[in-house]
């Protein structure tokens, strides 16, 4: 990913496109404030400036006070935020990102409202996450069983690569320091997967709510695509930051993540997932037809016809409704 220096400038039909932000900033005990284009935090030690259109989310974690025209300019260019406890490692609410169009949100719903083919997302899903193994034919608890091993093993191969004990997966809600260090780890690299899998979700108009592994949550669908990333991404970092110290683990495994997934460029890869598997058959992979500032109404047969017209008789097509 090329720093913020060597970028060109972006236009304002540019400015919510995922993959030309930074992963995620964490930010506590400070006031977040407006500066032109910037977000500013000011704590004791000064005042830091940060472009509002890198920005892929923005984690407040405790001790953060937000104006409103902070959250003016990051609205306006389509920056996640959710507000977090400390070390980022709790989700408790977030604002809602600027979409254009509803094409992926669409697709999603059609997607998962029928079952046949919400499960062969989940196909699909399972495939990305292992592309050595092929799902066809596989039920849902087939899935969930293969998943489940998978899972295991990369836990105990990566402990036999760090040297690292491990003693099964140990998470108390609520209690972040309850567990190891690479329990731990895991967990924060797993909140931080969680922020951007919900940036991207909410970027590209699809709803968090409509997931195809997970259910009945108002997140199941951001859960779904940030597991995609675990065994590869999320529980090998983890064991390496155990690896190396057990002091500081969350704010040390949210430094490398981020540092991870901007060399990773993952935010282009979960950004082309996603289009992947709602809309498999579509050519257009630049993602512009999602960017089109376009509203249309439905008529009958599946058939769109333009929006600010009244369609009250043939007499009447042209006039504007407002």
């Amino acid at each position: 990913m090329s720093t913020i220096s060597q970028r060109t400038a972006l236009t304002p039909r540019q400015l919510t496109r995922t993959g030309e932000r930074l992963s995620f900033v964490y930010l506590e005990r400070c006031t977040v404030h407006r500066d032109a284009n910037a977000i500013t935090a000011q704590d004791a030690e000064g005042t830091t400036h940060i472009p509002s259109a890198t920005i892929g989310t923005l984690l407040l974690g405790p001790g953060t006070r937000v104006t409103h025209q902070a959250m003016s300019v990051l609205g306006e260019t389509g920056a996640a935020v959710c507000w977090v406890g400390e070390h980022g490692v709790r989700y408790y609410a977030s604002g809602r990102a600027l979409s254009r169009s509803a094409a992926l949100m669409e697709a999603q719903a059609r997607q998962w409202a029928n079952q046949r083919s919400r499960l062969a997302v989940a196909r699909a899903m399972y495939r990305l996450r292992f592309p050595d193994e092929d799902p066809t034919g596989l039920t849902r608890h087939e899935l969930l069983g293969r998943e489940g091993r998978r899972v295991k093993d990369c836990y105990r191969t990566e402990a036999a690569r760090t040297g690292v004990p491990w003693r099964g997966r140990r998470y108390t809600p609520g209690d972040f320091t309850s567990g190891d260090a690479v329990n731990q780890a895991i967990t924060a690299a797993a909140q931080c997967m969680y922020g951007i899998a919900h940036a991207v979700v909410t970027s590209l108009g699809c709803s968090p709510a409509l997931g195809f592994i997970h259910s009945g949550h108002e997140l199941s669908f951001v859960l779904d695509i940030a597991d995609l990333y675990k065994t590869e991404i999320g529980i090998p970092l983890a064991f390496d930051i155990a690896a190396q110290d057990e002091e500081d683990t969350g704010p040390r495994t949210r430094r490398a993540l981020r540092d991870r997934i901007n060399d990773a460029s993952l935010l282009d890869r979960c950004v082309n997932d996603i289009r992947r598997l709602l809309l498999p058959d579509s050519t257009d992979s630049s993602g512009s037809a999602e960017n089109r500032d376009v509203v249309t109404l439905q008529s009958d047969h599946g058939h769109q016809v333009a929006s600010g017209t009244n369609y009250d008789g043939p007499e009447d097509y042209g006039d504007e409704l407002w």
